[in-house]
């Protein structure tokens, strides 16, 4: 048995309550971990909330959380590159879970060396995210990228390895945010006025890391939807644009390249605030007021 954060059914955050769960023996290419650090998402609230039911849809009684962090305690048979014991960082876009005590995983990878617990719990879902967005893009050396939400987790991540490739990347943030995202590289731009106001020059891709941002106007900047990729927002299919979910065939790899750039300090992932486990439903409410920034990790 292991203590988890369970929905009661699409709602508010007050759907979430911590109760014991059953926690099977790992298939055999899973592995169990015993979780130290479960990440929160801007995601995991469209899903708890019922918007992205038909791409997470999670039934009565199942567990939130992309990502976690924490040792390996059991491994399937078939399982060759982590043996009990070992530090890992777990992806679960199929399953979800991550908020418990014990998660069964499909897609892990080492823990970076050198990165603390809480980074590495906070890393899996938002670097995978960055990682599949600008691919879906494609933004090339001398492009202009506008990425919506530059400052939250994932959008710190996009905007470190867009800049790093050459790509010119403007970013909607909090005004108090702009020295922080500047410093990566990147040009802010206020995103409390609206879209069109903001951005004045039509620019080449747009990548909305924020999930409620003016898709429309994105739409226009980029003179179509073609190149413009929505990570949460639901209303995607009103203006043609992309809702991008996680792809099992293509997450080690960009779990591998994100841990590789950490290890060698290309890619800096901020120190996440930690919350317990139990205050999961308190996070949410708190991180859909405003009243929390930043990325939340739950410990249990």
């Amino acid at each position: 048995m292991s203590r988890a954060v369970t929905i009661s059914g699409y709602g508010p955050p007050s759907v979430l309550h911590l109760e014991e769960v059953g926690i099977p023996a790992p298939g055999p290419h899973q592995i169990r971990v015993a979780v130290r650090y479960a990440g929160v998402g801007p995601t995991d609230l469209a899903v708890r909330a019922g918007h992205l039911d038909a791409v997470f849809p999670v039934r009565p009684g199942g567990v939130l959380g992309f990502e976690a962090a924490g040792t390996v305690e059991a491994v399937g048979d078939e399982v060759t590159d982590v043996v009990v014991g070992d530090d890992v960082a777990v992806h679960l876009p199929g399953s979800l879970g991550g908020y418990a005590e014990l998660v069964v995983a499909d897609l892990w990878v080492r823990r970076p060396s050198g990165s603390s617990w809480t980074v590495a719990a906070a890393l899996p879902a938002s670097a995978e995210a960055a990682v599949r967005g600008l691919a879906l893009l494609g933004p090339t050396k001398g492009e202009t990228l506008l990425l919506l939400g530059g400052n939250g987790s994932v959008g710190a991540l996009a905007t470190q390895l867009a800049v790093a490739a050459g790509v010119e990347v403007i970013t909607t943030v909090r005004p108090d945010d702009a020295d922080e995202v500047t410093a990566r590289g990147a040009v802010p731009v206020d995103y409390h006025q609206p879209l069109r106001d903001a951005v004045r020059s039509p620019v080449d891709a747009v990548l909305d890391a924020s999930g409620r941002s003016d898709l429309e106007a994105a739409v226009a900047l980029a003179g179509g939807p073609a190149r413009v990729v929505t990570l949460s927002d639901p209303r995607a299919g009103q203006f043609g644009v992309t809702l991008s979910a996680p792809d099992p065939a293509t997450v080690p790899a960009a779990l591998a390249e994100a841990a590789a750039r950490v290890e060698d300090g290309t890619l800096t992932v901020r120190e996440p605030t930690v919350a317990p486990l139990r205050d999961a439903a308190e996070v949410h409410t708190g991180l859909e007021a405003g009243t929390l920034r930043g990325k939340i990790v739950l410990q249990p």
